[in-house]
């Protein structure tokens, strides 16, 4: 697998998208610059890993588009150094970025086939997430809360209060509510059962599933 010249000008061009768009963060811009989107993504679609549309990688999950990687990231705030756990690993692109911007980064994938893929292939091209787990995102990861900032990447009924009880005082939950749309949610720790909730429109996920780890 290579990233050829023609790969490095077509980021240039997702990132010029991304920017008349309105995301602005410079690090993030800098980031999705750096990470070659087609190592991530099913042969069969490698030619249009640029486009700014998502992609189906298996397991009935997808790669999300990059905008919508960026404006959630965008919404976490995340400071070089900031322990973040991210919900969904999926084909492992969001992970990337988390690494990219110097995050320590822990994430959850439910799905076997993606978790035993992304583990092996992350460290392949130089991206070393501190753990992947194998589990239910619904949970969280308790071991190594609490968390400057929680991405949940699929879509939830609801939001899950193991994930609230995870995070920092000041930290930020990232994570799109609803059933067959999704409503891209901030939710801000103030206080150890204080919470501030912004809502920022609608985008469309795959569910987030309770209690299910598919091999």
């Amino acid at each position: 697998m290579k990233d050829l010249f023609k790969h490095k000008g077509l980021r240039k061009q997702l990132v010029k998208s991304l920017l008349d768009k309105g995301i602005t963060n410079k690090f993030i811009l800098h980031a999705i610059n750096n990470i070659p989107r087609h190592f991530f993504i099913d042969s069969e679609f490698v030619d249009h890993a640029y486009q700014d549309k998502a992609f189906p990688i298996g397991s009935g999950q997808t790669i999300s588009q990059p905008y919508t990687v960026a404006f959630q990231t965008n919404l976490l705030e995340i400071k070089r150094g900031d322990k973040v756990l991210e919900i969904g690993t999926g084909s492992g692109y969001q992970t990337a970025l988390l690494c990219e911007l110097g995050a320590e980064v822990y994430s959850i994938e439910r799905q076997k086939k993606l978790f035993k893929k992304t583990s092996d292939f992350l460290p392949k091209i130089g991206y070393f997430p501190k753990k992947l787990i194998f589990g239910d995102g619904y949970i969280g990861f308790e071991e190594q809360a609490p968390y400057d900032s929680i991405l949940v990447t699929a879509g939830a009924p609801f939001i899950p209060k193991m994930l609230l009880n995870q995070l920092k005082t000041n930290g930020n939950l990232v994570i799109p509510v609803g059933e067959t749309s999704q409503t891209m949610t901030l939710i801000t720790k103030l206080e150890e059962d204080k919470f501030k909730k912004t809502e920022y429109g609608e985008f469309n996920f795959v569910p987030l599933l309770k209690n299910k780890n598919y091999f």
